[in-house]
């Protein structure tokens, strides 16, 4: 069934002191997918190891290191006693910050045997990955890890484009994340792709959707998600638009790059579970693809008709 979803944000609010005594005191700012939004959220990490993308600032107030494993484990006691005292069992884990999986494998080891020993009700543990991750394990390190209960890895895809990668600076190419997301589906892990509308700018809006609608194709993830290129305050990308780099697509423009997209994508393995929920797109969308694609696709259509050409989205109040 076709189906329309709520917002929701990467963004993860800080905790109210005077509501909850957590006893995890988080190195925020601190960020996950929408859909691990009720997970007990881990750091094993801290910030993010490339943190060179034009466009993203979530981890730009953070200097990249990977945290002690003692350090974890003590954490992880601390909640286990906390949720004991509310009758409570977590069912997911998301290790953050930004590319967790790139950790070391005596750290992702140690912090994933500590959870499957204190909380044996967790179904799945999430992480951001990104292809250099991904490439650096090896199809042994990940079959581990899986076995262990790693099983669904977040990628930041943005373009499947190499001129756009290299110009927003993402630090691999279309087929590293194609061989790396290879090794995952052989490993056994899900996969759930982040792609970027507007990401090319003007410039290189068909190339933009041709190549990603190609590498989602060949990938074939369990979940793929679109969000909007937003030029967020003390980015790169902010100061290219500024300066008349960079041209940002209009509402129109990005529908249509979204309509685009969906209809070029032809799954090779599976269904791919489409969503458009994050807080920066201005329509909600999800479905199934192939099977709900020409109902996203009249939707879509629809919306083209009544988007008043030249306006832009509005820019989300935390992006300003």
């Amino acid at each position: 069934m076709f189906m329309v979803f709520i917002k929701s944000s990467y963004h993860i609010i800080k905790r109210d002191k005077t509501m909850y005594d957590f006893p995890i005191e988080y190195d925020e700012p601190v960020f996950r997918p929408p859909s691990e939004g009720r997970s007990f959220l881990l750091q094993v990490t801290i910030g993010c190891s490339h943190n060179l993308c034009t466009y993203c600032n979530m981890y730009r107030s953070k200097k990249y290191r990977e945290r002690e494993l003692l350090e974890i484990e003590q954490e992880l006691k601390k909640t286990h006693e906390y949720f004991q005292r509310l009758n409570y069992s977590p069912r997911r884990v998301f290790l953050c910050d930004g590319d967790a999986l790139g950790a070391s494998m005596d750290i992702l080891r140690g912090s994933l045997r500590a959870i499957k020993e204190l909380f044996p009700s967790v179904e799945r543990v999430g992480v951001y990955a990104t292809a250099q991750n991904m490439l650096d394990k090896s199809q042994e390190e990940l079959e581990e890890l899986k076995e262990l209960g790693l099983s669904i890895a977040y990628l930041g895809l943005e373009s499947g484009n190499d001129k756009v990668l290299h110009r927003i600076v993402k630090g691999n190419t279309a087929q590293d994340m194609i061989d790396g997301c290879e090794k995952l589906h052989l490993a056994g892990w899900d996969i759930s792709i982040i792609g970027m509308l507007g990401i090319g700018g003007r410039e290189f809006s068909k190339e933009h959707i041709a190549d990603t609608a190609e590498i989602i194709s060949k990938i074939s993830p369990k979940y793929f998600s679109l969000l909007t290129t937003v030029a967020v305050r003390g980015t790169p990308l902010k100061r290219m638009v500024e300066r008349g780099q960079f041209n940002m697509l209009t509402t129109k423009e990005l529908t249509r790059e979204m309509r685009e997209i969906i209809s070029n994508i032809e799954p090779s393995r599976g269904e791919i579970l489409f969503r458009a929920n994050h807080v920066s797109n201005q329509f909600p969308l999800g479905g199934s693809l192939k099977r709900d694609t020409s109902m996203i696709l009249e939707t879509l259509d629809e919306w083209l008709t009544q988007i008043p050409d030249g306006i832009y989205p509005e820019t989300p109040q935390h992006m300003l």
